[in-house]
């Protein structure tokens, strides 16, 4: 049975080309973090070969702008920016919070592809460097370029 197996794997790598280096990128790329403060949970990855980032804020002094009426979700607290589109407010049915997610240091950045995210004292940057989009969270305020 070992052998038969082993037999198949070999016949398939035969025929199948190697994955490339952006699919296997794609597949393998997604990482949580929190800021220091514990307060801002975000995820930046890649989905269909193009990077994103989100970032959701668990206590924050802002007013979000009202709820969209196709929203059954959270709303007002998880900004997400896809490569290549403007960063916005999104409707979620999930969480990115959780406590045991790794620290991103002040002064650190995680990247993935064009999307960056900066972790600073005054909140959590992303940025698109393929458009200068950009968005900003922190316990004050929120700002979406």
């Amino acid at each position: 049975m070992k052998l038969t197996v082993t037999v198949t794997v070999a016949a398939l790598s035969a025929v199948l080309p190697a994955p490339s280096t952006a699919l296997a990128r794609a597949a393998d790329s997604y990482y949580q973090f929190q800021s220091p403060s514990g307060n801002i949970d975000c995820g930046i990855g890649f989905l269909n070969n193009n990077g994103f980032a989100l970032c959701e804020i668990a206590n924050h002094t802002w007013v979000a702008p009202q709820r969209p009426p196709s929203c059954e979700g959270g709303w007002g607290d998880r900004i997400g920016m896809d490569q290549g589109s403007a960063p916005a407010l999104s409707c979620h049915t999930d969480t990115l919070r959780g406590s045991t997610q790794p620290t991103l240091a002040y002064g650190s950045t995680r990247a993935a592809g064009e999307i960056s995210c900066d972790s600073e004292p005054s909140g959590m940057s992303c940025t698109d460097a393929s458009t200068g989009h950009f968005f900003r969270i922190s316990r004050e305020s929120y700002e979406l370029h």
